[in-house]
């Protein structure tokens, strides 16, 4: 079974790591967080790993002067987190003093970066975390907000990873912050990008008094007894297997049309409606759980314009709320089900309007407030999908050109959509699930149209266009290629 690149030996740090300040003064104040960015299941560092082949890396010394003038314009990231006090105690605010993102710089001379090309080595593996320097702090809110790593490979190639803190930004704001660094690697100056940076907060405050006006199936309502153990937890207590499947631009659009042919009543899908029911159809059936459980989908909803009035351009907050979708593990899994498991997923996004979202707000801080240390999300027997894509993350250019690869540094049971190097519409899903459990999932992920329980639908032929695709080899492990 393929576990994904497992990388040998340590890295060999370049002394010890440094504090980089921005690079010219910047307001020093506390930054208010909102309660978008201050939920308790956020309160992490984002991980994301670059592969630069030979001829696009660049050197150290012009990335941590990049990063310097970068940090000008995107200073609450050079700054510390701390925890609220008076009317915002139970709260996390940024103290924006300047103190540094941590940078640190080694090598691994036996690694090159064609390893993360070759077979499953695109599946994130326990050992990469060596790729990112593991800061001694006390605790989240002591870890410095960016911790950057940059490791020189054998080949002449190098491989940056980031962490870079939930609380303060999304997957729109790390993307604007790091092509906003990579501006400033390429041409030495910060700015380029097509609007101001927005630090303000204050457009996603609670309303006085908080008006909770919907019932948020997103987040736990009820507590489960101690004697009826989740989903999640039955999940937790098993040993784990990273699933990496790829699929291409050319495949998703395919898919869609075998899902839209199966369904006329079904007018339209995007690429992330279509792949986000086919993977929570595939994890559903995989696991199996009794058809009478509800199961959910949850997954991030961009809010910037559905917000009425709109956040502004530029603002680099978390933006985003969470959407749900919900049925019976039964009808989740039946044959017939998968236009209405699309439809599921389509509901979910329509019901985010700027009326949701203040009642979402509003919740987070009623529970912030009251007893129970904050919201959590429903994850008792939840699928959590969190869509990189549409990002441009994957277009990141310090001046050497793309990378070879990018991806998350470690593989968790949440899934990600990661956007594929050199293919504008293709899409990798990452995600671990139980052992047992791997090849039944890769099967119904290939297999997402079936008849009377038989794939004989073009749907279901993905596997075997697989085996006559002269272009890829055959699967290894985990670590599948379609094309079209």
């Amino acid at each position: 079974m393929g576990t994904g690149l497992e990388i040998s030996g340590e890295v060999q740090y370049r002394g010890d790591p440094v504090l980089v300040p921005p690079r010219r003064p910047t307001p020093r104040h506390a930054l208010y967080l909102s309660n978008l960015d201050d939920q308790r299941f956020l309160r992490f560092s984002i991980k994301y790993l670059y592969v630069f082949a030979a001829d696009a890396a660049v050197t150290a010394e012009a990335l941590r002067s990049s990063l310097a003038e970068a940090l000008v314009d995107y200073y609450p990231l050079a700054g510390r987190l701390r925890p609220g006090d008076g009317e915002e105690e139970g709260k996390l605010a940024v103290d924006c003093n300047a103190e540094g993102a941590l940078f640190a710089e080694g090598s691994l001379p036996g690694l090159v970066a064609a390893d993360f090309l070759r077979g499953g080595g695109a599946t994130p593996h326990k050992s990469w975390r060596k790729l990112l320097y593991r800061v001694d702090a006390h605790g989240f809110v002591a870890v410095p907000p960016l911790v950057v790593q940059v490791t020189h490979l054998g080949c002449g190639g190098m491989v940056l990873c980031t962490a870079i803190n939930h609380c303060l930004c999304d997957g729109i704001g790390t993307a604007q912050f790091l092509h906003a660094w990579a501006r400033a690697a390429r041409s030495d100056i910060a700015g380029g990008g097509d609007h101001p940076v927005v630090h303000d907060r204050r457009a996603l405050r609670p309303r006085c008094p908080p008006r909770v006006e919907f019932t948020h199936p997103e987040y736990c309502q009820n507590a489960v007894a101690h004697d009826e153990p989740t989903l999640l937890e039955h999940l937790l207590g098993q040993p784990l297997s990273p699933v990496s499947l790829t699929f291409t631009g050319a495949h998703l659009g395919h898919l869609k049309k075998q899902l839209l042919l199966s369904a006329p009543a079904l007018k339209r899908c995007t690429s992330f409606e279509a792949l986000a029911a086919t993977v929570w159809r595939a994890w559903v059936r995989a696991l199996d759980p009794p058809a009478a459980l509800r199961v959910k989908l949850l997954f991030s909803v961009n809010a910037r314009r559905r917000l009425k009035p709109e956040l502004p351009e530029g603002y680099y907050g978390n933006g985003f709320v969470l959407g749900c979708a919900e049925s019976t593990a039964g009808q989740v899994a039946a044959v017939a089900a998968p236009a209405t498991v699309i439809r599921l997923v389509q509901v979910a996004k329509e019901r985010v309007d700027d009326d949701y979202v203040r009642s979402m707000v509003d919740l987070l801080e009623e529970c912030r407030v009251g007893a129970g240390g904050g919201a959590k999300p429903d994850l008792s027997a939840s699928l959590v999908i969190s869509a990189w894509t549409r990002l441009g993350l994957e277009d990141l250019d310090f001046g050497g050109g793309t990378p070879a690869h990018m991806g998350p540094l470690t593989s968790e049971i949440y899934c990600v959509f990661v956007p594929v190097a050199g293919d504008p519409g293709g899409v990798t899903v990452l995600v671990s699930v139980p052992q047992a459990a791997a090849d039944k999932f890769e099967h119904y992920c290939c297999n997402p149209v079936e008849l009377s329980g038989v794939e004989e639908t073009d749907g279901g032929a993905i596997a075997g266009m697989l085996e006559r695709d002269e272009q890829h080899q055959p699967c290894h492990g985990h670590e599948i290629k379609m094309d079209y």
